[in-house]
């Protein structure tokens, strides 16, 4: 019999500022890293307003993560301190590897409606990679297969495998699954995950019943205002993070069609120096980070990554 993942805690993403005035929503991030480990941040940059989003993220350093940049709506121009510039479309990801450090800019561009929209994940280096040389994996739309069912969902799947699909994202430590999914009303979504992985699905569209019948009681964050009593099914804005099983299982409910990002990947189980968009494993290497970027000494490589 299949061990399903309950719910642990259902978060709903708060707003907040970043980069020179974007406005966005932050799902997790820079507390409780261990909880959602090695994933460190996921934020929504979806806009209606291009006064809200077209300031952008000028130039700014990471060293020690990879980030994760999905564009669903408008576009992301981008350019970096070893020679990588390009635009990323919807449906395009950038699966970028800090590593030893890199200078990088992203400049989100509205739609002909305005509208922007995006999602951007940070997942964590282990020590062994930590001071890697940096590098791109830049995936077009067109190159991220979807899996379909006559049950009533379509899977676009970045990362890992799922319904006899692969992802373009490889090589990649954390062994990640990275989904963009859509369920049709009354339709079930199931997939299959690795015991002990971290595992979280955050709502972007309608609404839906995320775990099985049996294990709904779930633990609150009463800090992100959500309501279970009045709300009780994850929405729009909400992230769900399950505990340990053998998969996951999602009802859609109501009338519209559910859309969630679903990701999941092998936790680290190492210590955790978070400093902005520098992440290290000692305090001392943190240090050492921003002192080489006061010196100039911060980027490692001056050749374009393949």
């Amino acid at each position: 019999m299949t061990a399903y993942r309950a719910i642990q805690r259902i978060i709903h993403a708060t707003p907040t500022l970043e980069g020179a005035g974007v406005r966005l929503k932050r799902a997790f991030g820079f507390h409780e890293p261990r909880l959602f480990d090695p994933f460190l941040l996921l934020d929504d940059f979806r806009g209606e307003k291009p006064e809200d989003f077209i300031a952008g993220f000028p130039w700014h350093p990471h060293r020690g993560i990879e980030t994760i940049t999905y564009v669903i709506d408008g576009a992301v121009t981008h350019e970096d301190s070893i020679g990588n510039a390009g635009t990323i479309a919807p449906g395009d990801v950038q699966w970028m590897t800090a590593g030893n450090g890199i200078l990088h800019q992203e400049m989100p561009k509205p739609n002909a409606a305005g509208r922007m929209g995006g999602f951007q994940l940070w997942a964590n280096l282990p020590a062994s990679h930590k001071m890697m040389n940096p590098r791109y994996q830049e995936v077009l739309s067109g190159m991220i297969p979807t899996a379909a069912s006559d049950g009533g969902t379509a899977v676009r799947v970045i990362a890992g495998s799922y319904g006899g699909k692969t992802g373009p994202v490889t090589d990649i430590v954390i062994d990640p699954l990275y989904l963009d999914v859509l369920v049709q009303p009354g339709a079930v979504f199931s997939c299959p995950t690795p015991p002990g992985h971290t595992a979280f699905a955050y709502v972007y569209a309608g609404t839906g019943h995320f775990a099985p019948v049996g294990s709904e009681e779930v633990e609150v964050d009463p800090g992100n205002y959500f309501d279970l009593p009045r709300d009780p099914l994850p929405r729009d804005g909400s992230l769900v993070l399950y505990g340990d099983g053998e998969a996951v299982a999602v009802h859609a409910a109501g009338r519209e069609p559910l859309r969630f990002l679903f990701i999941a990947g092998r936790p680290l189980h190492e210590p955790v120096a978070w400093y902005g968009p520098i992440v290290m494993n000692t305090q001392a290497e943190l240090r050492t980070a921003f002192e080489e970027l006061q010196a100039g000494t911060f980027i490692k490589t001056g050749k374009k990554s393949q």
